[in-house]
């Protein structure tokens, strides 16, 4: 049987851990969940609306209605609709898929006004990886991409060899001259991989404190770590955080423990560092995928800002 995502996750925290020298801060505690007191949550709730209204930088993005997953076609209305929430809460989205309906989303996200990091989704299937490809390439050559992302993770499942990565990164690179290209993986995965890294043109590093078992309190400090080590292994090329996140609900990951508190604390501390820093930052996510329970436990399901339904979670 093939280990699930949580399980690489868990075990690429623990081969992080092992490269960086580093000893886990957490591993050995149970979860906690932080106490807000009323007047500190009625400010953390004010603070939270105040940066969506302004708008961040970018949020990740699928359309996935109830009863949907990677398999079902998704069709333009319904893109269209899941996009509109966003308008004005963010400036850019970063998608995963180029194909079943997936190549829709860079266009409309372009005619609201949003620009985009467009990502070729790569597995272990050459037929679909090939078509995600030739996809992103035209969509790029059509002017709906802003940035492309080629693979998400492959590194960290597995799916694919660092030799036939570099070959996809260099082919999509040699087909859209003047679009930046790069890749998306976990943070320390760059600096495994300095040939990936050296190939890109932007690094797209996921940053996840919770997948580590950091207790939100201590979670910012651990996530500007991790960018701070993406950033040497990345030798002066642009760094972008393309995931980062909270859950809400779930089951706790070592000292990592999901809460609404938690999960609008970590959306603050992390937006108000990234604007004073200069950091772009993609959110993961905009919406809650249910979905995502198989491949992740429990807690996969609601990591969105927005829930499955398309209802704001933090009123």
């Amino acid at each position: 049987m093939n280990p699930s995502r949580l399980e690489r996750l868990e075990a690429g925290a623990r081969l992080s851990e092992r490269h960086s020298g580093a000893q886990h801060p957490q591993e050995s505690l149970l979860p906690t969940v932080e106490q807000w007191l009323p007047e500190a949550r009625s400010a953390l709730k004010r603070r939270f609306d105040e940066i969506l209204a302004q708008g961040v930088h970018g949020l990740c993005f699928s359309p996935y209605l109830e009863g949907q997953a990677p398999g079902t076609e998704v069709g333009e209305a319904q893109i269209r609709a899941r996009l509109q929430p966003l308008v004005g809460r963010c400036r850019w989205v970063r998608t995963f898929s180029c194909t079943e309906g997936h190549q829709h989303t860079p266009r409309i996200a372009h005619e609201l006004g949003l620009k985009t990091l467009v990502g070729a989704w790569l597995g272990t299937d050459a037929d679909i990886n090939e078509r995600e490809i030739q996809a992103v390439i035209e969509l790029a050559r059509a002017g709906h991409a802003d940035i492309v992302a080629v693979g998400n993770e492959v590194l960290l499942r597995e799916d694919l060899t660092e030799d036939q990565l570099l070959v996809a990164i260099e082919r999509v690179k040699q087909a859209l001259p003047g679009i930046p290209v790069g890749y998306v993986d976990a943070y320390y995965l760059f600096e495994l991989h300095p040939r990936i890294t050296a190939a890109c043109d932007v690094v797209l590093a996921n940053c996840y404190p919770f997948w580590e078992g950091v207790p939100r309190e201590g979670a910012l400090a651990y996530m500007q770590s991790m960018f701070g080590r993406t950033q040497a292994a990345a030798g002066g090329k642009p760094v972008i955080i393309s995931e980062t996140g909270w859950p809400d609900q779930g089951s706790a990951f070592w000292g990592a423990q999901p809460s609404t508190e938690g999960a609008m604390a970590y959306f603050v501390d992390t937006m108000d560092w990234a604007q004073q820093a200069g950091i772009e930052v993609f959110y993961f996510s905009a919406y809650d995928e249910a979905w995502k329970v198989g491949a992740e436990g429990d807690v996969g399901a609601y990591w969105g800002l927005w829930d499955k339904d398309g209802s704001a979670k933090f009123d």
